[in-house]
């Protein structure tokens, strides 16, 4: 897959919108690229699954997860005045809420500011709006309105999806296609292969709500060892939890985790000459690898991270070069799994 390959794939994955538990979207796109790998590619509860790699019953099985649902809003009411209420769909910061651009997906597709008292009308000290007093502008009256949207419609920040210089791309709903993007980067690495592990891939609904898709997943797969590939903080890497930029895959240490998948993971990246980066988590990841380690009898788990900055907003940065060496690191981990 070549670089411009990628950025095409994540413009197509990050241009089709699908906030947790309204993924339908997404995920069609999602199964549409998976089904150039895998040819049982389809949709099965939500989320999207594939399988691919060995038949025989003694092999490893593996499950390689991203989740495909991104955070937003949900429509709770449309006011006597034609303003529509909303709450939150994961966790979002109000703080940058005023005059964003919205699309509500009512009948049609709505597009709506979120609004806010101009400066001149303030004293600089007013506090973060609660979610019960945000309101959404569609331009509408509100009879006309309520033909149109009803409570439990999506709404969607209106982020631009684009690449930006030095190798960076920006939009909404990186966290996580970048993901699945990367999961899709190892497979057309493999693609000419005969590997020594079975593999479902997985793109899993819901997690922003509690990672529902990943637990129901992960019970019908029945993996040996589940690898949660998704985002984390970029940063200067001083810190434990935080990465660089460029510097490729977040691996995850954790006492939640498996110690020996960790270890094969490192193994794997010094070994192949990848490049990857430490990620040390104190207690539980936050992330689909929590439901993944306590699935049935247990599953050997593990996450590998993209680095992103500025998470659950409508402008989330990545650099390309961190997808395509996490693609890299998982195609060689697969390559070596049972052998």
């Amino acid at each position: 897959m070549t670089r411009d390959d990628l950025k095409a794939l994540l413009t197509e994955l990050c241009t089709h919108r699908g906030i947790s538990g309204d993924e339908g979207d997404a995920a069609e796109t999602a199964r549409q690229a998976l089904a150039q790998y895998c040819k049982d590619a389809h949709i099965s509860h939500g989320n999207v699954v594939g399988t691919f790699g060995s038949t025989k019953a003694s092999v490893p099985h593996v499950l390689l997860d991203a989740h495909i649902d991104q955070v937003g809003l949900i429509v709770t009411s449309v006011t006597d005045d034609g303003f529509v209420t909303v709450g939150n769909v994961g966790g979002l910061d109000r703080r940058l809420f005023p005059v964003q651009r919205v699309f509500i997906h009512g009948e049609k597709v709505i597009p709506g500011i979120i609004c806010t008292l101009p400066p001149h009308l303030t004293h600089g000290d007013e506090k973060v709006q609660k979610i019960e007093d945000i309101r959404i502008d569609t331009g509408y009256p509100a009879d006309e309105l309520r033909e149109l949207v009803h409570p439990g419609d999506s709404v969607y920040f209106d982020g631009v999806t684009a690449e930006l210089p030095g190798g960076r791309f920006t939009s909404p709903a990186l966290d996580d296609r970048c993901g699945v993007a990367a999961i899709l980067y190892a497979l057309d690495e493999l693609k000419n292969d005969d590997i020594p592990c079975k593999v479902t891939v997985q793109f899993s609904t819901e997690e922003e709500v509690g990672e529902r898709g990943a637990s129901i997943g992960c019970f019908a797969a029945d993996p040996d060892i589940a690898l949660a590939v998704d985002v984390s903080f970029a940063g200067d890497g001083k810190r434990s939890e935080s990465g660089e930029f460029g510097k490729g895959a977040m691996i995850g240490v954790s006492p939640s985790l498996s110690r020996e998948i960790t270890d094969d993971l490192f193994r794997t990246a010094k070994a192949e000459d990848i490049p990857v980066q430490y990620e040390v988590m104190n207690g539980t990841t936050g992330t689909n690898a929590d439901r993944f380690s306590v699935c049935r009898e247990g599953v050997k788990a593990c996450t590998v991270s993209i680095p992103l900055d500025y998470m659950h907003t409508p402008a989330e940065v990545i650099d390309l070069s961190d997808v395509e060496l996490t693609g890299t690191l998982l195609a060689a981990y697969l390559r070596r799994c049972g052998a």
